[in-house]
């Protein structure tokens, strides 16, 4: 089967500002087989080493950040649609705010970067993928953000955009709160 492999990235929004992307389409398909655990700590330590080589701070994994990124992932992989975007049409910031409230909170910006491969992905190859993108590599190195929540999800037949293809999808969110 050919390697092919997407990416996407979410302007970063700061405080309450919205992020207009695509429309979904939304096929319901089958449930993600496997939750990859392994790439996403891989994919935390080469981000921050290579924050470090930058000489910006480690990003720290936050429960939060990842509880949105997992919904986020798993519900493309069910619905077969690539987007920023929910499912229902839901910014990226506003999915990300249910579960990293910016109440009480003064200052609060979040980002995101997506990808998917067919059929793996490393972390090394998404990071290289990421950093060949101006818009995921400035995301990748914005000195602002304090933590991350990571999702890769496998699914061995997604629907939709995928067309049926064995898949890897991931998805990175970024995000500071003061």
């Amino acid at each position: 089967m050919a390697r092919r492999a997407l990416l996407c990235l979410a302007l970063t929004v700061s405080a309450v500002g919205l992020w207009a992307g695509s429309a979904p389409a939304g096929a319901i398909g089958q449930r993600p087989t496997s939750v990859m655990g392994a790439l996403e700590q891989d994919v935390l330590s080469n981000v921050n080493l290579l924050r470090q080589q930058h000489g910006l701070g480690a990003l720290r994994l936050s429960p939060k950040l990842a509880a949105a990124a997992r919904l986020h992932s798993t519900e493309m992989a069910q619905r077969g649609y690539f987007s920023h975007d929910s499912a229902n049409g839901t910014s990226f910031d506003k999915r990300i705010a249910r579960f990293y409230s910016l109440t009480g909170k003064r200052y609060w910006s979040v980002g995101e970067n997506l990808l998917w491969s067919s059929p793996d992905v490393s972390a090394s190859s998404a990071l290289d993928m990421w950093l060949n993108s101006p818009e995921h590599r400035k995301i990748l190195l914005t000195a602002r953000w304090r933590e991350i929540g990571l999702s890769a999800v496998h699914v061995t037949s997604a629907p939709g955009t995928y067309g049926g293809r064995e898949v890897t999808i991931v998805t990175a969110d970024f995000g500071v709160r003061r």
